[in-house]
């Protein structure tokens, strides 16, 4: 009988450890996160950090230009951030001011202020106008953005019954004392240019060869319109297409090896930073009381993972129509938020197809140095809007946009 009792508190023993092992290996998998493999991705520069700046449709789009530099086989160039920056703030002060201080003020901007902006003054290195002339290493633009805006709240509220012809220039004189004076001329591969020359003859780059897409049924489809977002105080022209367009636009571009400068919405919980990874959980599927306890063990572990916003595996995600995007654009769920630029085309390890973002939040310490995947219905979902080299469009829309 002793015997007997030994070999039974042995299976029972050899069972709990193979127990264990199975519950060690489950929690393995489980902790293994999205595993991506590339299918496609465009040329790049390195990731920058626009750090404590709300700066980030101007390290987009600059990074969308860098990239548009090199698919032109032009060489790798670091361009200045801050040089646009420093622009789009006299332009929007000049507009600020003429409106009575009735439209936004502030440090965000869209993606087109960056075309905008060197049309009108050029552009230069980073080398040549790096923005950092008040005591950092990295972009802290709280003080200068408190003292832009009360400066130009005073002027407009002055008591003169009438604007002076020095306000331009003390306003100038803060953003040259915290950002930098302006380089008149400066130093190339060893000739000189100045900021028009060098956006002219170094960069040869055509605002006319870009365009900008949306999509949103509050205006007709295949028509331009202004994107009422905040941040868009040039006023600028998006193209509108239906959600299906706007999605081929975008996988045509980064399938011919052109980048994509996108803003978009990541304020979602459905967005890690952690993680590396954006998406779109199904929750409707898992949307329960308390007292449903019943159908919640009925539910399968992926979408019990799905309702509870968990990265560490593929889970079932939205379907996103047209409807669902008007819908948290009109409810101010899709709001104007963040300017990245999408780089490739990825699959997770469940075969779902995601998109390689390009941050501006540098790279110390992340998972995918710099970078996220945001998937399919995320884009989708939080596209706002974005900007295209127009021979990236597909003949058949750009025909219907004539």
């Amino acid at each position: 009988m002793k015997a007997i009792k030994n070999i039974i508190m042995g299976i029972a023993a050899l069972s709990m450890v193979a127990t264990v092992n199975a519950q060690d290996k489950e929690q393995k998998v489980e902790k293994e996160g999205y595993k991506f493999t590339m299918v496609n991705e465009v040329p790049v520069t390195s990731v920058k950090n626009q750090y404590r700046s709300g700066t980030c449709w101007s390290f987009s789009t600059l990074g969308f230009v860098e990239s548009e530099l090199l698919k032109a086989d032009k060489p790798s160039l670091d361009l200045s951030e801050m040089w646009v920056v420093r622009n789009a703030y006299i332009e929007k002060a000049i507009k600020y001011v003429r409106m009575h201080g009735t439209i936004n003020f502030g440090g965000g901007g869209a993606i087109n202020d960056n075309f905008e902006m060197m049309e009108k003054y050029g552009a230069v290195p980073e080398s040549a106008y790096p923005g950092l002339n008040y005591g950092t290493e990295k972009h802290v633009h709280g003080e200068l953005d408190v003292l832009l805006k009360g400066y130009v709240d005073g002027v407009i509220k002055n008591k003169n019954h009438g604007l002076t012809t020095a306000w331009l220039k003390g306003y100038e004189g803060i953003l040259d004392a915290y950002l930098g004076e302006v380089p008149k001329t400066f130093e190339y591969d060893g000739k000189e240019y100045t900021p028009k020359t060098f956006y002219k003859e170094v960069m040869e780059m055509n605002y006319d060869d870009y365009m900008m897409f949306s999509s949103y049924t509050h205006h007709p489809f295949y028509k331009q319109f202004i994107i009422e977002v905040q941040d868009n105080w040039t006023w600028g022209n998006v193209w509108n297409v239906p959600l299906d367009d706007m999605m081929a636009v975008i996988d045509n571009a980064l399938e011919n090896g052109y980048s994509v400068a996108w803003a978009a919405d990541i304020s979602e919980k459905g967005f890690s930073w952690k993680n590396g990874v954006a998406i779109v959980p199904d929750v409707d599927l898992t949307d329960l009381s308390g007292t449903e306890k019943e159908k919640w063990e009925k539910l399968t572990k992926k979408e019990k993972r799905a309702s509870m916003y968990s990265f560490d595996e593929p889970v079932p995600e939205k379907v996103i129509t047209q409807e669902m995007r008007q819908k948290a654009f009109d409810n101010y769920e899709t709001t104007d938020d963040h300017g990245m630029q999408l780089v490739g085309i990825a699959k997770d390890q469940d075969g779902n197809k995601f998109y390689k973002v390009k941050n501006s939040w540098g790279t110390e310490g992340h998972i995918y140095d710099g970078y996220f995947y945001a998937s399919e219905s995320f884009v989708r979902y939080k596209t706002m809007s974005f900007m295209v080299n127009k021979n990236a469009v597909p003949r058949k829309i750009r025909k219907q946009l004539k």
